[in-house]
C-alpha cells in the first residue's frame, strides 16, 4: 500500500503533466488542504517535497508552491552528433538540444577554463595512458540565460590537440563546428563514441555550481569518443540537473541475425 503522501504527489503529478495544472499556477496552500480534512499538514508537505524534487514545482517565500514554469530541454541521443551539424555547419551539440526543444541561444552560454592536469585514474583507463600522464582537461558550464543546466569537462592528450582552439579557454565552442570540428581539422575525424549514464546525489560544489533545487539529482555522463582505428581523442564528463533535461533517443531498431 502507497504512503498518503506518495498518492497525493502521483495525483498532482498527472494534473500538471495533462495540464490541468498550468504551468506558473499555485498550488492548494499546504492549510487548506489541511482545513479540507483532505490530508495533514505532514502529508501535503512530503508530497510537495517530491514534486519539487522531480522538477515540476517550486517552493518560495511568499509565492508558496507554483507549478514549474520551464519545459525541460530536450538531450538528443545520436542526432546531436551528426557530423553535417558541427562539420558543415555551427550547431554544436549544446546547440542542437536548444533547437531541437525550440529555445533560442547565445554562443557565450557555455564557458570554460582549459588547464593542462595529470590524468586521473578513469580518464587514464579511457585513454589508455599511464595514471598521472599530463592531459588537458576543458571544463565547460553551459547556461539557459542565468540558469546553468549541466557541466562538461572533456579530457584531451596533449599530443591531439596541442596549438588547436580546444586549449583557448575563450567563451563559447572551439570556433565554427565546436570541438568536433577542431579534432577533425586536425586528422582526428570523429566514428564512433560510446555513452554511459548514471543517476546520482549531487555533490555540495554540484548544488552550487548547477543553482539545484532541494533534492533534486543529477545524471552524471562518460563519453568516450574514438576515431575509425579505434583511437580515444576525448574522454567526457558531464553533470546534468536531471530535471533540466528530457533524454531524448531515436534509432533503428537493429537486428543482428540479418547482418
Amino acid at each position: 500500500m502507497k504512503p498518503k503522501w506518495r498518492e497525493l504527489a502521483e495525483k498532482f503529478e498527472e494534473e500538471i503533466r495533462t495540464g490541468e495544472r498550468a504551468p506558473g499556477s499555485p498550488m492548494p496552500e499546504i492549510r487548506d488542504l489541511v482545513e479540507k480534512g483532505e490530508r495533514s499538514k505532514e502529508t501535503v508537505h512530503k508530497a510537495y517535497k517530491a514534486l519539487e524534487a522531480q522538477g515540476l514545482v517550486t517552493s518560495s517565500r511568499g509565492r508558496g508552491t507554483v507549478v514549474r514554469e520551464h519545459v525541460p530541454l530536450k538531450r538528443l541521443g545520436i542526432a546531436r552528433y551528426d557530423k553535417a551539424k558541427w562539420r558543415d555547419g555551427d550547431e554544436v551539440a549544446f546547440i542542437a538540444d536548444r533547437v531541437a526543444s525550440g529555445r533560442s541561444y547565445l554562443r557565450g552560454e557555455q564557458t570554460q577554463t582549459v588547464s593542462e592536469v595529470e590524468a586521473p585514474p578513469l580518464v587514464a583507463r579511457a585513454h589508455g595512458i599511464p595514471e598521472g600522464a599530463r592531459v588537458y582537461a576543458r571544463a565547460r558550464l553551459v547556461k539557459e540565460g542565468d540558469q546553468p543546466t549541466h557541466s562538461l569537462t572533456s579530457y584531451y592528450r596533449p599530443e591531439h590537440v596541442e596549438g588547436t582552439r580546444l586549449v583557448d579557454p575563450g567563451p563559447g565552442p572551439a570556433g565554427k563546428g565546436g570541438g568536433f570540428r577542431v579534432l577533425y581539422d586536425a586528422g582526428y575525424e570523429i566514428d564512433h563514441m560510446t555513452e554511459e549514464l548514471r543517476a546520482r546525489v549531487p555533490s555540495a560544489e554540484e548544488i552550487q555550481l548547477l543553482q539545484l533545487h532541494p533534492g533534486e539529482w543529477v545524471v552524471e555522463l562518460h563519453r568516450t569518443t574514438c576515431t575509425a582505428d579505434g583511437t580515444v581523442v576525448e574522454f567526457a564528463i558531464g553533470v546534468h540537473a536531471a530535471t533540466r533535461f528530457s533524454w531524448s533517443y531515436d534509432f533503428k531498431v537493429p537486428d543482428s541475425a540479418q547482418e
